[in-house]
């Protein structure tokens, strides 16, 4: 049986030839627009303490890194933001649900449409 519970997402904007401040501003824009998402709860960038290996920080926060809280019911629109939103982006996306873990990678609008379609098969399936 499928558990309903809420659905945890982490997502990583990762080009390097960004500059911090850059790459900060984006991050700030899609953590607004992602609060804005029916469905999405405690949406935040990671602290420090959680930082991955090689990822860029700047007051405290992880540069180009969000995790959010979306309901099982609503995770089809926040997979289709992504898929919208990030069009061309080199990204990371790693999503939870019912203690499994999904983890894929996008370079280029194909691969992040086909990592979008895995992660909502992912879920629907998990």
């Amino acid at each position: 049986m499928l558990d309903k519970t809420n659905i945890k997402v982490t997502i990583a904007v990762q080009d390097g030839d960004l500059e911090a401040e850059e790459l900060e501003r984006i991050t700030l824009n899609l953590l607004q627009e992602i609060k804005d998402i029916d469905g999405v709860e405690n949406v935040r960038q990671p602290e420090l303490t959680e930082i991955p290996p090689g990822a860029k920080s700047l007051g405290g926060s992880i540069l180009g890194m969000l995790q959010a809280e979306v309901s099982f019911d609503n995770f089809k629109k926040l997979a289709e933001f992504f898929r919208e939103r990030l069009s061309g982006k080199a990204i990371e996306l790693e999503v939870e649900a019912n203690g499994k873990k999904l983890k894929v990678k996008a370079t280029n609008e194909q691969e992040l449409v086909t990592a979008v379609e895995q992660a909502q098969k992912f879920v629907a399936g998990n």
